[in-house]
């Protein structure tokens, strides 16, 4: 592929119990469609998104959509190391998906050492307030817990779609640049379009003045 299309490609996995919409979530997010009714992942499979994190900035997004089901677990393990982020999802609407989150998030950081995964807590069909079985502060509280990002968001009524996958994507492109996320041979989880491309950028953010330094203006 042409350098020039992007600098950056982030894999991301998406975690979470079957039927909390993992696949809506992707379609809305890829392709700005919304069905009513999708078949169940069998397996793994594939989306592709582009996104320009900042001018000149393209990263491409590769989305693994894992299966829910205990039968394709093993499956979806083998996914979870080639992976930099992870969207751990659950159904507002149904508190058992809520309660297993915490099982999703320990169990993948058990298969992906040594390295680094970034997550976002997702409460999906926020639409169906009135069916609510989670409460945004319980939510917010367990994400406080794991250390992650929460938000609320509707593949249906496209409510914090695209904020959700942002907010995931952005924070992966931090760590990269602080040195949170390291790369490693043979590791897919980023991936530059050239050598130089890293370094380039961690270059240009050490050469940034910074906003918060003020200096003194001569009388």
């Amino acid at each position: 592929m042409d350098p020039s299309l992007w600098q950056y490609q982030f894999r991301i996995i998406m975690l979470g119990d079957s039927t909390v919409g993992k696949s809506s979530l992707l379609r809305r997010y890829t392709e700005d469609r919304f069905l009513e009714a999708i078949d169940e992942t069998v397996g793994v499979d594939f989306y592709v998104h582009f996104l320009e994190l900042e001018p000149g900035l393209r990263v491409k997004l590769q989305f693994w959509d894992t299966a829910g089901q205990e039968r394709f677990r093993s499956v979806t393990r083998s996914y979870y190391r080639n992976s930099v982020g992870g969207l751990l999802v659950f159904d507002l609407t149904n508190r058992s998906s809520f309660d297993h989150i915490r099982d999703w998030h320990a169990e993948v950081l058990e298969h992906v050492l040594p390295h680094r995964l970034l997550f976002v807590l997702a409460g999906h069909k926020s639409d169906c307030d009135s069916k609510r079985a989670v409460s945004r502060d319980e939510a917010e509280k367990l994400a406080a817990v794991l250390g992650v990002p929460y938000v609320e968001a509707s593949a249906k009524s496209d409510h914090n779609v695209n904020e959700t996958f942002e907010l995931l994507a952005r924070q992966i492109y931090r760590g990269l640049m602080s040195g949170e996320v390291d790369l490693h041979e043979g590791w897919d989880g980023v991936k530059c379009a050239t050598p130089l491309t890293l370094q380039g950028h961690k270059n240009s953010r050490l050469a940034r003045p910074d906003p918060s330094h003020k200096t003194k203006c001569c009388d």
